[in-house]
């Protein structure tokens, strides 16, 4: 029995440390190698916080606990 409680407090602390925020400029990099990697040339990646969102639509990315978010435009040629 002791076991099995063992294993329930380890998987239970795996699960959140899974589930931690990523800090904004790891997160930034990622989204920044998937939009390379689809060949998009021209693009703004911008760390904002909340209340500087304008449009909802541009957020690809939220980060430090929810507190500031990522942009994404694409820049015209």
């Amino acid at each position: 029995m002791k076991r099995f409680a063992l294993v329930v407090i380890g998987c239970t602390f795996a699960t959140t440390t899974l589930a931690a925020p990523k800090p904004c400029e790891e997160l930034k990099a990622e989204i920044e190698a998937k939009i390379q990697a689809q060949g998009v040339s021209s693009y703004t990646l911008e760390i904002v916080t909340n209340d500087e969102v304008h449009d909802q639509n541009m957020v690809v990315g939220s980060c430090d606990n929810g507190t500031r978010k990522i942009i994404y435009q694409k820049n015209d040629r």
